[in-house]
Order: structure tokens, then C-alpha cells, then sequence
């Protein structure tokens, strides 16, 4: 199994970025989701996240209304479409996916077991 994001880069504060995560010999059908994101010297952080068992979404905070979570029709792809952009969302964003939590929000990194390597975002003020 294997989760590959792309999408990253620099943008001016206000501006938008899709990110994508592919994910290979994996369905997101039935998983939990989500995207985290480390900024440099602050742990990884969840930002927005779909619950497997209703499909409720969970948002930190800092990205409600600016940041929303999607899939294509086959489940094999998730996207996160980042609007509003400010100079403090600049970080290593990470999709990550698990078939056995089944907890709401996010929950600890330790709960997924497939991740992606990791996407920069910069955001320029």
C-alpha cells in the first residue's frame, strides 16, 4: 500500500491549493481519513479528517471554512482544497488513512497505518 500526495508549492497569502493523495492497492472506501500537517519545530497536527464510520468531518480549528476534504468516485484519490491561505498554514502537509479507527476528529498519528511522504507548502505574506 502506497500513498502518494502532490500539489504542494509556494502561494501568496489568499490564495488557493488543491493537494491530492493517491492512494495504490488501497480504497479510502470503509477508512478513516485525513490530512495532517507539521509546521518546522511543532509537532504534526491533524487539519481536517473523515470519520470511517459516518463519514462526519472533523477540522482543526485554525482551517474551519478555508479548508475542505474530498474524494473522487472511486475512492482511490482524496483532496484537500485549501482557500484563504495564510502565512500560518506554511507546513509538510501528510495524507494518512487507516481501516480500524473509528474514532471521531482525528485522533493520534498512531492511529493510521498508511501515510504519505509529504508535501510542502509554503505561504508567502
Amino acid at each position: 500500500v502506497q500513498l502518494v500526495e502532490s500539489g504542494g508549492g509556494l502561494v501568496q497569502a489568499g490564495g488557493s491549493l488543491r493537494l491530492s493523495c493517491a492512494a495504490y492497492r488501497l480504497t479510502f472506501h470503509d477508512h478513516a481519513i485525513g490530512w495532517f500537517r507539521q509546521a518546522p519545530g511543532k509537532e504534526r497536527e491533524g487539519v481536517i479528517c473523515v470519520s470511517r464510520m459516518d463519514a462526519r468531518v472533523s477540522y482543526a480549528d485554525s482551517v474551519k471554512d478555508r479548508f475542505t476534504i474530498s474524494t473522487d468516485s472511486a475512492k482511490t484519490t482524496m483532496f484537500l482544497q485549501m482557500n484563504n491561505l495564510k502565512p500560518e498554514d506554511t507546513a509538510v502537509y501528510y495524507c494518512a488513512a487507516d481501516y480500524y479507527y473509528s474514532g471521531n476528529g482525528c485522533g493520534d498519528l498512531s492511529e493510521y497505518d498508511y501515510w504519505g511522504q509529504g508535501t510542502q507548502v509554503t505561504v508567502s505574506s
